[in-house]
């Protein structure tokens, strides 16, 4: 069994926002050797999250929508009292909505994402420096 890990580092640009990181995650998976497996990527910021959906501007844009109307601005109790003085509680509620890890299968040297799929970090308290992911790779 073959085990490999990565970190991937970016900075984001906006308040919401989604980054492909689909072919950064297909180019770690190709550098690993692992023909058949999993490959999971894990971002350890608690106003982030990963989800796999499709690549379309509009609907980057309907989801950001749609995640607004969910969670709402409003006054939180945790924007009371932050130590770096951001207000980000609605950033650390969606992400509880999100999750924060995706897992593809691999077969025969390929990642197994649908014909619409993309692996998307998305940031919800941005924009920030230095924003990360580990993507694990394991099997065959």
């Amino acid at each position: 069994m073959k085990h490999h890990l990565q970190e991937i580092s970016f900075d984001t640009k906006g308040a919401v926002e989604f980054i492909d990181l689909t072919e950064r995650v297909r180019n770690i998976f190709a550098e690993s050797g692992v023909r058949d497996g999993q490959v999971s990527v894990f971002t350890r910021h608690t106003t982030t999250a990963i989800k796999v959906n499709e690549r379309c501007e509009r609907l980057q844009h309907d989801m950001t929508s749609f995640l607004e109307r969910v969670v709402p601005r409003a006054p939180y109790r945790h924007d009371e009292a932050t130590v770096d003085g951001r207000a980000n509680a609605r950033g650390h509620i969606i992400s509880l909505l999100l999750g924060a890890s995706e897992t593809v299968p691999a077969a025969e040297g390929r990642l197994l994402l649908g014909d619409w799929q993309s692996i998307f970090f998305v940031e919800l308290d941005g924009p920030r420096r230095r924003r990360s992911v580990f993507v694990t790779v394991t099997g065959e």
